[in-house]
């Protein structure tokens, strides 16, 4: 991938970078491989954090619950042991926020011809709407939407078979058939809906089945918001076509004409949520109000279906890899402050929906203007020991040469991987860049970038625990998320938002 900062220009944030590996290298800057504090970044301390935030002492940290308080507030213990001041509210470490959660009530009834249909098991609600349905179906099977009469269907429920989404993704792994499921899902019961089905019954296949479990463990805890008014903004549901994914084996009992019966309710919740937020002030007077942010999620999926046993799902990778890198670089910053300022942010709730940094940018603790740039990371403790991947360095994602320049340069000085490009193209089918907690920081004009060592088979099941983190790379990625924001906490000029970025997707 290649990367340009521009040309035509005074010396901005690369050169002074550069200036100063070429000082510390001759002997002048007094730092190690050319950014002070950089020997504070340690693989032991690193070893120990996540084995104990990923550890199943703290049951998977679900956003929502007393687990992802509990983990909350163990990550603001060692941020204070670290040396971090307390950034949050009312003096404390912690900026508090509610969560909407609905959910299909336990109340609520599906029939096939009289029959009860096992809501869970044979048959998942894709979402959170409330209905009351009675009527025949009409069975399309595997006929595509756009060759069905609207007047045919029109009011009435819709059974129809799953079809294969385009595009396709991966299907080796389990996530790869849950989003095989999902856009299938979607893309085949939309059409449906918007030519005025009541419900659609959507049959599942040999895909479908291999990701079921998956899906209704997901979809039975309902569907999360921000609750940031009292009003039809919460999320609160209103009537709608429901969807539901059914098993071929119910499916193969349906038929057109079959009586369909759904008496669906939503039940409503309201959760707290938390951000760890914390900072290490700058020295230098009159860059000391501005602040280069670190970024990372504490909360992953908690208690799920057990699988050998096993029904904790840790989270090592996905995310507490980056919470426990954010507290090694806060550890490198306590020991050499920077001329700017350095805030670390664990956003709460990112698997919810990016809920923990979309209240941040709306309800920031500094001014918004005064954070100079973000740097993100998520899952940065597996793959390849040699390659990493770095989100938003190339167009349309790219919304700062000089910040990638930078981060590029910052590599090349510690960690020196090769940097994987093809995960932060727009055609990428798993659209990762939209995926974690830089994205709100992006879309309100922040310098931003996401470091990550992308999916593996392990992605969000009970098989992603610290023994299957590689620590070095860890580190790796560590340390160089630490050079990079440290070149831009003392640089002269700091980076420059592209003016003709715009985001796309």
């Amino acid at each position: 991938m290649r990367t340009t900062a521009g040309s035509g220009r005074t010396a901005g944030p690369g050169c002074f970078l550069r200036l100063a590996i070429l000082a510390c290298v001759a002997g002048l800057g007094g730092c190690q491989d050319g950014f002070p504090g950089l020997s504070e970044i340690r693989e032991s301390d690193i070893r120990r954090d996540i084995d104990v935030l990923a550890g199943d002492g703290m049951r998977g940290r679900e956003a929502g619950t007393l687990d992802e308080l509990r983990a909350s507030a163990w990550i603001a213990d060692r941020a204070r042991e670290a040396g971090l001041e307390p950034a949050g509210d009312d003096g404390t470490y912690f900026q508090f926020w509610p969560i909407r959660r609905t959910v299909i009530s336990d109340h609520s009834v599906v029939q096939v011809d009289g029959s009860p249909v096992t809501l869970w098991r044979d048959a998942v609600v894709m979402q959170p709407v409330e209905a009351t349905i009675d009527g025949t179906l009409v069975d399309i099977g595997a006929t595509p939407a756009d060759e069905v009469t609207a007047s045919r269907i029109l009011g009435r429920p819709v059974v129809a078979r799953l079809l294969p989404p385009d595009p396709m993704p991966d299907l080796n792994t389990l996530i790869g058939n849950v989003l095989y499921t999902w856009q299938g899902v979607a893309e085949r019961a939309q059409a449906l809906v918007d030519m005025g089905a009541s419900a659609v019954v959507v049959v599942g296949d040999s895909v479908s089945e291999r990701a079921a479990d998956w899906i209704a463990q997901w979809q039975s805890r309902g569907s999360y918001e921000l609750d940031a008014a009292p009003s039809a903004e919460t999320g609160e549901p209103g009537p709608g076509a429901p969807v539901l994914l059914v098993s071929e084996e119910l499916g193969a009992a349906m038929s057109a004409g079959s009586r369909f019966q759904a008496e669906i309710s939503v039940d409503s919740f309201r959760y707290p949520s938390v951000n760890v937020i914390a900072r290490v002030t700058g020295t230098a007077a009159g860059l000391a109000d501005e602040h280069v942010l670190f970024s990372a999620h504490q909360d992953h999926d908690g208690l799920r279906y057990a699988v050998e046993g096993d029904s904790i799902w840790n989270g090592a990778d996905d995310n507490a890899s980056a919470s426990v890198a954010l507290l090694a670089i806060g550890r490198a910053f306590a020991a050499a402050p920077a001329r700017r300022s350095a805030l670390f942010v664990w956003h709460g709730a990112e698997e919810k929906g990016l809920l923990g940094s979309r209240w941040h940018v709306a309800n920031p603790v500094v001014p918004r203007e005064k954070i100079v740039a973000v740097l993100n990371a998520d899952m940065i403790g597996r793959n390849h020991p040699d390659t990493a991947s770095l989100l938003g360095a190339q167009p349309p994602h790219r919304n700062s040469p000089d910040l990638v320049a930078m981060a590029l340069e910052a590599n090349r000085a510690t960690a020196g991987f090769v940097v994987d490009s093809l995960w932060d193209r727009p055609d990428h089918p798993e659209g990762f860049y939209f995926r974690s907690d830089h994205l709100p920081y992006a879309r309100a004009g922040i310098p931003a970038l996401f470091f990550t060592s992308v999916l593996h088979a392990d992605y969000h099941t009970q098989r992603d625990e610290p023994a299957g983190i590689d620590v070095g790379k860890l580190a790796r990625i560590t340390r160089w998320m630490y050079a990079t924001g440290r070149s831009v906490a003392d640089a002269a000029v700091a980076p420059r938002l592209d003016p003709d970025f715009e985001l796309e997707r």
